[in-house]
């Protein structure tokens, strides 16, 4: 059956991959038998290169985390990833043809099951990807879906996002996605680091994010975060900074209805609006 070309978060061009497949919950089987040895080469580059740039950069509990993905140098079987981590965290990876609605996405992750593509990028587009794979999602997102307080975070997340369906607010809780598990960074004892998949998953914006003076990096806070657009085609300008997983689980505790209702009646920021702008 046929997928609708509006996707959650990062792109509304029709999804690159093979929605026929899809159950109607987007969810399918991770074809292993079908990747090429060069597809699974290429995910052993990938892993490669940013397992080598993770130090000094990388949250240490994704660096603590990242093991427990099993095998570097081909892409894993999905199963295998699951009989560990719904022994750490109760969470699944699921697979997906790509990416998906606001509400299938949402109600994937109420429920403890994070959508994983199962398609990689060709070799010529190594260093650069628009829509994620399975290399950003399984690299970026999974191996923190290991720790107990982020996991919750993001079951959390996804049931906000039903709420927030309901109330026409998902625009506003999806920056608040890319900013924290996309584009996230963590004061920890060693300094500054990246905990967001798509800093993580990105040879050149790990190090850009984390140590480049040109970004603006502020603490995170609700209604800035929610009024801030972001940029789906560069580097961030403007990253959000939080102390631990468990301010960021705090935060999302609260009834995020009032807080919409306020914010539609104010302006957006751009996604390179400096802090004086608020």
């Amino acid at each position: 059956m046929g997928k609708p070309p509006v996707v959650y978060g990062q792109s509304t061009r029709p999804p690159r991959g093979d929605y026929a497949r899809a159950a109607d919950d987007y969810t399918c089987a991770q074809n292993h038998a079908a990747y090429t040895a060069a597809d699974h080469a290429t995910y052993r580059r990938l892993y490669e290169r940013q397992s080598a740039l993770l130090p000094g950069r990388a949250s240490e509990a994704f660096i603590a985390a990242l093991p427990s993905l099993g095998i570097k140098d081909h892409i894993p079987r999905f199963e295998e990833i699951n009989e560990r981590l719904y022994q750490a965290t109760r969470w699944q990876i699921v697979a997906v043809p790509g990416l998906i609605p606001e509400v299938p996405f949402f109600t994937l992750l109420a429920n403890r099951k994070f959508p994983v593509t199962d398609w990689i990028r060709t070799p010529a587009e190594f260093d650069y990807i628009v829509e994620p794979d399975v290399f950003h999602d399984l690299f970026g997102h999974v191996p923190l879906l290991f720790n107990p307080v982020f996991a919750d975070y993001v079951q959390r997340y996804g049931e906000g996002g039903l709420k927030a369906a309901e109330l026409g607010a998902c625009e506003m809780l999806s920056r608040l996605y890319w900013y924290t598990i996309e584009f996230g960074l963590i004061r920890e004892a060693g300094g500054l680091r990246a905990y967001g998949a798509g800093i993580l998953s990105s040879s050149g914006e790990l190090a850009y994010a984390v140590q480049s003076p040109e970004p603006q990096r502020l603490p995170l806070q609700l209604e800035r975060t929610m009024r801030t657009r972001y940029q789906i085609d560069s580097y961030q300008q403007t990253y959000f900074v939080i102390d631990s997983f468990e301010q960021l689980f705090d935060l999302t505790a609260a009834d995020f209805a009032p807080l919409y209702a306020r914010l539609r009646g104010l302006p957006e920021f751009a996604a390179d609006a400096r802090a004086a702008a608020a």
